[in-house]
This record gives structure tokens, sequence and C-alpha cells, in this order.
């Protein structure tokens, strides 16, 4: 059986998403646990990589939450400024 391209091109879209949460989250984490050790290797210290790695939790965890959110929920503003959009197609398209 043949594949239709749109069943195909859904498909690439939902992989492409996954990987950029995947990323979004484990970006900040890595970056920042990784500074962590190094400034803990610096200072002697050893607390500064758990503080850094929850740092970059919360940051990967706000950067999910945005596109998340501008993906599904959009802004008010924009489902406001979208309803004038179609309020002037309406009007275009009676003239």
């Amino acid at each position: 059986m043949k594949k239709r391209k749109g069943e195909d091109r859904i498909v690439y879209q939902s992989l492409a998403m996954v990987t950029q949460f995947g990323l979004n989250m484990i970006v900040p984490i890595c970056l920042l646990s990784a500074a962590g050790v190094w400034l803990d290797g610096k200072f002697g210290t050893s607390y500064l990589t758990i503080l850094l790695f929850v740092i970059g939790a919360v940051a990967g965890g706000q950067n999910v939450y945005r596109m998340a959110k501008r993906l599904y929920g959009g802004r008010e503003e924009d489902k406001e400024q979208g309803d004038v959009n179609e309020d002037n197609r309406d009007t275009e398209e009676d003239e």
C-alpha cells in the first residue's frame, strides 16, 4: 500500500516537534551542568553542579512550556487579532 504525501508530512512534522521538545529540555540542562562541574573544579566546591542543574531544568521546562503554548494554545492577543483578521476577510469577500 502506498501512503499519501500528506500522511508522511504529518509524521515528519510530529517527529520534528518531538525532537524540538527534547532539545529544548536537554540543552540548558547539559550546558548548565557542564558549567557547574567546571566551576566546582575551579573553586573546589561541590554544590554548584546541583544548583546549575536545577536552574537548567527550570529553564528547559520553561522553554518546553512556551513552545507548547505557542503550538497548541497561542496567546490571547493572537486569538483576538486572528478574529479581527477573519472579520476583515469577511468584509473583503462581500465587496
